[in-house]
């Protein structure tokens, strides 16, 4: 499929997704989102995806937040909650989506932009990367999750300070609080990407869903929950062809041929 705004590259076992809005630097409008929603169902889908980059168009933007000039025409209160739920919903699917998924920031990452980098599995930023959440200065607050998934990745005073200035904090800030796993230099940033997802597309990709659903739903419960939910995606993996693979792999010393079985 083809898309006006997102161009989606498939590799071998992983793909390459680039969000182009040059103009607006990224900026997320609801076509966008629409569009966004679709490659997911796509990629979700496709056996030979095992895992997917997202990264915007260019060195400025990643995604420099939503489109500005859409929402000041949104007409009415409910109208408002009804976007916000539905980019909450979109980012939501992206966090829970059954494979990996590598935000490669390039640049700014702001209001919405910043809230769909939070929803990937590992973050990786280029040097020039900034990340914010301008919204107060705008008279509203963020809208697709940035409140919630900040202070669950930062805690809640840190969330708070950078929702109430607006503050933007550069790449190295955000490895330190835990926001990104890893700063590269810019023309390194989709290099570093693709290594990292070419890594992952040779991991065992039953057991690569089971610890995205135990970590994602076990961290916000009780301990004893959580291990429970380990207990039973433990038993799940267990009764699968891969895990024969890889334990026979182990025992003959080669590397291992996950099938997704």
């Amino acid at each position: 499929m083809e898309w006006k705004n997102i161009v989606v590259e498939k590799e071998s076992g992983w793909a390459l997704v680039t969000i182009r809005r040059p103009k607006v630097m990224n900026a997320l409008n609801q076509e966008t989102l629409q569009e966004l929603s679709e490659v997911l169902d796509t990629l979700e889908n496709d056996e030979d995806v095992r895992a997917w980059i997202l990264t915007g168009e260019g060195e400025k933007a990643f995604v420099a937040g939503a489109d500005i000039k859409e929402l000041r025409e949104v007409p009415t209160s409910a109208e408002a909650e009804r976007l916000a739920k539905r980019g909450q919903a979109l980012f939501s699917r992206i966090e829970d989506s059954a494979k990996p998924v590598i935000m490669a920031v390039n640049g700014f990452a702001l209001g919405g932009g910043f809230e769909l980098a939070m929803s990937g599995d590992i973050l990786l930023a280029a040097e020039n990367a900034r990340f914010g959440l301008p919204e107060i200065n705008l008279g509203v607050l963020p809208g697709y999750g940035g409140t919630q998934r900040l202070a669950r990745l930062v805690g809640k005073t840190t969330a708070k300070y950078l929702c109430l200035t607006g503050e933007m904090i550069p790449a190295q800030e955000a490895l330190r609080i835990g926001l990104a796993q890893k700063v590269v230099p810019g023309d390194q940033l989709l290099a570093e990407a693709k290594k990292l997802a070419s890594l992952l597309a040779t991991k065992a990709p039953v057991s690569m869903t089971a610890i995205k659903k135990t970590i994602n739903q076990g961290v916000e419960t009780h301990l004893s929950v959580g291990l429970s939910l380990e207990a039973s995606q433990f038993g799940v993996v267990f009764n699968t062809e891969d895990r024969l693979e890889g334990m026979d792999a182990f025992l003959e010393k080669r590397k291992p041929t996950f099938k997704g079985r």
